[in-house]
């Protein structure tokens, strides 16, 4: 299916409304009313075969009498004709549909899905309150209110969340670019719309409501691109295991583990808020201001009380207080009483005039160290409170804030209602109290802190050796024996094949070679530790079946004697396999932690990291994050966690080797990638210090039926770094390495460019360019590599960055638009040829359609190595400068259909 096939639900120019009736009541006569009263000015094709006329306008009995196509269908008909009338919508070349009635089981939504798919007809619901493009004042629903066009877009799987949303929106003079409203989604869903969100022009700012999350990959790529360039606000419903499953039961799709949802968000970059409430405040923030880098927060208040509260909250939010510049406080000394604060907060006393309230805030506002704006107000006998509201209103409505966002906060309630009607109307957001005020500050600048979080780059590549050959091996035995876990001696040795540091382990089968063995290590160890050995035994602690500190021989055997008896005991000595004997790992430095893996049933594979130990499990001292992981996103995990604060120095002890934890969790990660049969693993204790870590006990479990799976496939949400693309190549005397790029790359950059001439970069990015912006180097190498991919040619030795080729492609993965660049003192040396055809390469291996490019007229050098690979060129439609090229990767036409709804990648 096509998101191009969706494009009128952000516009249409006409509309068909199946089942349309004059009877009142009935759904189809409420939703007519409701598109014609909006003052919807497009086309009106009303369908039923009860009437000549509905409302006024001409009714035509059937979908195929309609004069024409229209770009979108309303069915408010029972669920049981809607397939009928999707295959008559699809015959008529209509390309998308809302579906209202509810009440589809499994074998009807199937029949609705199967009449849409021959004509690409894309469906949204069933179970819908319908579709709203406000821009277009088209209120194609059954909702009470028609919302006002605003910058807003609104995606929710419940239609009455849609209706609370607009309702309040209505009272807060907030407007909408359009409002999705998914109900079911058997085919349009969260994903589809943010793919649409993220590239219309009206749309500032994405809210979303979700109650499960489908098609994992789709939606993390759209969340991703979506955040990348304008803040999206998520509340995601069920974060309890009740909820969850009631979630489920509504939407009939698994609802991920609330920590996998909250890892996920963090990394597409997503503002996630807990309750309504915060959704409508978001709303809010985002519809009057523009995000913010910087938060500086200055405080002006006639109560000191009520300013310190408001600090409180700030600071406990993570909200930065501006310093007012001695100018400031100057200009400040010459409008308040001697008696105000002399400091943010700036108490301006109880006293406070609505002049004085002006003043200080316009003064304040051109403040370079602030950012933002709080003023509260207290009611007082002293002063009127309504007054000095219309003060502070009318100095946003004059310009007199320098365009930085204000935010009012009168308390109480009788005297602060008309203050807060003022307020709306002058675009001031009107906040009710100091923590909720906080909460506004903070939602200024998240985006931004998020953006800054997605985009951190590695500053060196981890290297680690991993042994896939010893770990498929391990697993393919355990499969074949009919197990689904792995033994510990088993489990340590994959770990081991992925770079993680164990300690040395032998098995006996009984106690007579315990006692063999533990005479052996004893020559080379103080004390060994004697483990209970089995497949099915995993909490080896809980039944007895671990003796630590042995010293001897006789005392090695004594020990697996007493673990013998002791599951006897528990009626499980049958599942006895033998003993293991390690060394006592003494490290009094070292810090017990928890590493792991573990499949959600939507995101697939995350990893875990957090305090180790007996206590782990009641501790609860966890971060989840999706995999893959690379360095940046490993350090990250382990900051979200408690025992983080105990890894750096503290007292005499020295911390502990961060990179050692890092590399850790990046090879359980990639474990993880390699093979999908891995449904869990854990180890736990991993101790770690100043000289490394080292696994003291692991698990793993394995799906036996997906053994032979090899590499990622669509169980991971987020299409980790395409390896095995790796190439060398010669070009006259000099060497290369060609791969696919890596967030490290960034610092190669810059010595890339200095060695590239101003023409080049010209002629590459169709405009003169001097640098690349930071954003810029961060958008070329953090790739998503579900929808794009670079490759770099790396000179040897050295490894200096040679050239560059790219491609991103649409949502729909049809048509991607590519570019190339090589270094100035290397052109005419065939290595564009060579990039561009490793280029091409993968597209077809990535099933895409069509190549396109952009090049300027006068670039012959790059026309005519896109005519030596099969491109036909025209000249570009907005530009005569321009030509367009593009190649057909299956045959297709190469410039039929054209290039539409892509991802702009000009100066990528």
């Amino acid at each position: 299916m096509t998101i191009r096939n969706l494009a009128g639900t952000l516009r249409p120019a006409s509309i068909a409304i199946v089942g349309a009736s004059n009877r009142e009541g009935e759904l189809g006569r409420v939703v007519t009313e409701n598109i014609i009263s909006g003052g919807y000015s497009g086309a009106i094709y009303p369908v039923s075969p009860d009437y000549d006329q509905v409302l006024g306008f001409q009714c035509y009995q059937l979908v195929a009498d309609l004069p024409q196509a229209p770009e979108l269908a309303i069915l408010a008909i029972p669920a049981h004709d809607t397939p009928t009338a999707v295959s008559e919508l699809g015959e008529r070349g209509v390309p998308a549909a809302v579906v209202l009635a509810g009440g589809f089981d499994d074998d009807l939504r199937e029949q609705l899905c199967d009449a849409a798919r021959p004509f690409g007809l894309r469906l949204i619901g069933p179970n819908t309150i319908g579709l709203l493009a406000p821009q277009v004042r088209l209120n194609a629903s059954f909702a009470h209110i028609a919302p006002e066009p605003g910058r807003l877009g609104l995606i929710s799987q419940s239609g009455a969340i849609i209706s609370s949303v607009i309702d309040w929106a209505a009272a807060e003079r907030i407007g909408f670019s359009q409002i999705f409203s998914l109900g079911d989604t058997v085919d349009v869903d969260a994903g589809d719309c943010l793919n649409l969100l993220a590239e219309d022009a009206r749309t500032s700012a994405i809210l979303l409501y979700l109650e499960s999350v489908t098609a994992p990959r789709k939606f993390m790529s759209a969340a991703r691109a979506a955040a990348q360039i304008k803040p999206v606000i998520a509340i995601k419903a069920g974060r309890h295991a009740p909820t969850t499953a009631l979630a489920q039961l509504r939407t009939g799709v698994a609802s991920g583990e609330d920590r996998v949802i909250e890892a996920a968000f963090r990394r597409a970059g997503i503002i996630r808020v807990d309750k309504l409430e915060d959704l409508f405040a978001a709303a809010e923030i985002r519809a009057r201001f523009q995000p913010l880098d910087r938060g500086r927060t200055a405080i002006i208040t006639n109560g000191g009380g009520a300013g310190i509260l408001a600090v409180d909250h700030l600071l406990e939010r993570g909200c930065e207080m501006a310093s007012l510049a001695s100018h400031t406080v100057a200009a400040l000394d010459t409008v308040l009483p001697t008696a105000w604060s002399r400091c943010n907060p700036v108490d301006i006393l109880g006293d406070a005039p609505p002049e004085r309230y002006k003043a200080a805030v316009a003064i304040i506002a051109s403040d370079p160290g602030v950012d933002a704006l709080l003023v509260m107000n207290t009611p007082t006998a002293l002063a009127s409170s309504t007054d000095a509201a219309r003060a502070v209103a009318s100095l946003a409505q004059e310009g007199m804030v320098r365009g930085k966002p204000v935010l009012a906060c009168w308390l109480g309630k009788f005297t602060a209602e008309h203050a807060r009607t003022m307020f709306k109307a002058s675009g001031i957001a009107s906040i009710e109290t100091p923590a909720a005020a906080a909460e506004a500050v903070e939602l200024l600048t998240r985006w931004s802190t998020l953006r800054h979080l997605v985009e951190r780059v590695p500053e060196n590549a981890v290297q680690f050796r991993t042994d896939r050959v010893v770990a498929a091996r391990t697993f393919r035995k355990v499969a074949e024996s009919g197990r689904h876990a792995l033994s510990e001696a088993e489990a340590k040795s994959v770990i081991a094949a992925y770079g993680i540091p164990v300690p040395e382990m032998q098995v006996a089968a009984d106690e007579n070679e315990v006692e063999h063995w533990a005479a052996e290590m004893l020559g080379r160890y103080k004390a060994l530790a004697i483990k209970l050995h089995s497949h099915t035994i995993f909490y080896k602690s809980e039944l007895g079946g671990v003796v630590l500190g042995v010293e001897s021989a006789a005392a090695a055997r004594e020990a697996a004697r007493a673990i013998r008896t002791r599951l006897r005991e528990h009626g499980r000595d049958a599942e006895i396999e033998g003993f293991s004997i390690q060394p006592m790992i003494r490290r009094p430095h070292a810090r017990e932690l928890m590493v792991g893996l573990r499949a959600d049933p939507v995101f697939g594979p995350t990893a875990l990291f957090g305090s180790g130990g007996l206590a782990a499990d009641v501790v609860d001292d966890m971060a989840v994050g999706l995999v893959p992981l690379d360095e940046v996103l490993a350090g990250d995990l382990i900051e979200q966690t408690r025992i983080s604060r105990q890894l750096g120095s503290y007292a005499n002890v020295p911390p502990a080797d961060r990179l050692a934890i890092e590399r850790t969790l990046m090879g359980l990660s990639q474990l993880a990638i390699d093979f999908p049969c891995v449904t869990g693993a854990r180890i736990n204790p991993l101790l770690a210090d100043e000289h490394g870590v080292i696994a003291l006990d692991a698990n793993i479990e394995i799906d036996p039926a997906r053994i032979d799976e090899r590499g990622p496939g669509a169980c991971l949400a987020i299409r980790p770094y395409p390896s095995g693309w790796e190439v060398r190549a010669a070009v006259r005397d000099r060497a290369f390495v060609i791969r696919p790029m890596r967030p490290v790359d960034a610092a190669l950059y810059s010595g890339f460019m200095a060695r590239m001439n101003a023409e080049d970069l010209r002629l590459r990015f169709l405009a003169p360019t001097q640098q690349l912006s930071r954003d810029m180097l961060v958008s070329f190498t953090q790739l998503d590599y579900d929808r794009e991919i670079a490759f770099v040619a790396l000179e040897e030795p050295g490894g200096e960055m040679a050239g560059v080729v790219r491609y991103s492609a649409d949502p729909d993965h049809e048509r991607a638009e590519f570019g190339i660049i090589v270094r100035s003192d290397l052109k005419g040396f065939g290595l564009g040829k060579i990039l561009l055809g490793r280029l091409i390469a993968y597209a077809r291996a990535d099933g895409l359609r069509w190549l396109d490019g952009v090049v300027l007229r006068e670039n012959a050098g790059m026309l005519g190595l896109a005519r030596r690979f099969g491109f036909a060129s025209q000249p570009g439609p907005e530009d005569s400068t321009l030509s367009r090229i593009s190649l057909a990767l299956d045959g297709a036409p190469p410039l039929d259909p054209p290039v539409e709804n892509r991802l702009k990648t000009t100066a990528r």
